[in-house]
């Protein structure tokens, strides 16, 4: 199979697809590999790296997309790629349609088999292709979210973990998957007083058992939230219904009880986000005010570390990479239902339910699209 890495363009995203050794693993077993020039650079991989492993380095996008049967990325692809998208494309990488319309249009329309890494599944359940990045995600957020406390940043000048005599930051996690499990990881390391909210009583207990009396652990209800939130000094939103538009937790009209100069964290945010006043921002520009609350929404978090990202990304990505090369996409879905979960749109079809439902399209079973 032709594999094509091109270099991506969205705002700071520095991230990439494949790595040399991810490619050499492709090669060794006879499929060809084409890389955009530079696709590396922001991770600090040279071509020559590429071209040492067997890849060839082509000078722009639209030669990858030209040459390759399957595309391989990080991120949803951006208006100018889904253009260059055929019906004989297959597309592996982070998608997030449920909040994106145009996107979703777009994919329809090019009639490409598009995978998305986020709804891939694994036999305990869980979501292996997200979990890399949910914990690097989950991990920056209290770092994200420390520096916006600072006054400079907006916030109210609130050291996470206070000092000897003075109180330590309250954080609140809303949330207590993967992206919450590792915010609470670095909030208690960092000495802040933590809550982490959740309403699955077995996650309770495993993070009880886990971080004892370092953490709070309460269940998550509308009064609890609301409850928490006026004295919070950061709030991290870490919820998750794959592959759907993310549940509002925090309305505008709840801004008003919270402490000026306090932070909300939108972890969630590729997913449309978890509080009412969330937007997507950019890395460039990852914060904004609203009613004296500063907001973080970076729509790609882990692109702040794209090394540490990347090769995490590439260590859960890699053997779907390769079934799907091995054996062609259509069989290796076949053979593997938890590839089959990651199929959301195909030959113009959208094969996720959560998508179609959200986005008022038709939905049709990913195994049935496969035979049409």
């Amino acid at each position: 199979m032709k594999v094509g890495v091109p270099k991506e363009i969205k705002n700071h995203e520095y991230r990439v697809g494949l790595v040399p050794a991810s490619v050499r693993e492709l090669t060794s077993r006879g499929h060809e590999v084409f890389v955009e020039a530079t696709a590396g650079a922001g991770i600090y991989v040279e071509d020559s790296e590429y071209e040492a492993v067997g890849a060839t380095i082509l000078p722009d996008a639209e030669s990858v997309f030209d040459t390759a049967e399957m595309i391989v990325k990080v991120k949803e692809p951006q208006a100018v790629e889904r253009a260059m998208l055929r019906e004989d494309h297959t597309l592996f990488t982070y998608l997030h349609l449920a909040p994106d319309a145009p996107q979703t249009e777009d994919l329809v329309n090019s009639g490409a088999c598009c995978i998305a890494y986020e709804t891939v599944t694994d036999r305990r359940g869980g979501l292996p292709l997200l979990a890399p990045m949910s914990e690097v995600a989950g991990r920056l957020s209290i770092q994200a979210g420390a520096w916006c406390l600072e006054k400079a940043h907006g916030g109210a000048g609130v050291l996470l973990g206070g000092v000897p005599g003075v109180e330590p930051a309250k954080v609140v996690i809303i949330g207590g998957g993967t992206v919450g499990f590792n915010a609470c990881q670095m909030a208690v390391g960092l000495g802040a007083r933590v809550v982490i909210m959740d309403r699955d009583a077995d996650v309770m207990r495993s993070l009880d058992a886990t971080f004892s009396s370092q953490v709070e652990t309460v269940y998550s209800s509308a009064e609890s939230i609301e409850r928490h939130i006026k004295d919070a000094d950061l709030v991290v939103g870490g919820v998750l219904i794959p592959g759907a538009a993310a549940p509002k937790l925090v309305t505008r009209d709840q801004l008003s009880l919270m402490r000026p100069g306090s932070v909300l964290v939108d972890v969630a945010i590729d997913q449309g986000g978890c509080f009412e006043t969330s937007k997507a921002t950019t890395h460039a520009e990852p914060t904004y005010i609203i009613d004296d609350i500063v907001h973080y929404c970076v729509a790609n978090m882990p692109g702040a570390v794209p090394r540490t990202s990347t090769f995490a990304l590439n260590n859960a990505t890699l053997p779907f990479t390769l079934q799907l090369a091995d054996k062609g996409p259509h069989q290796a879905m076949i053979d593997n239902h938890h590839l089959l979960d990651g199929l959301n749109v195909h030959r113009g079809k959208v094969t996720y339910r959560d998508v179609a439902r959200d986005l008022g399209y038709e939905y049709v079973p990913a195994r049935e699209a496969l035979t049409l």
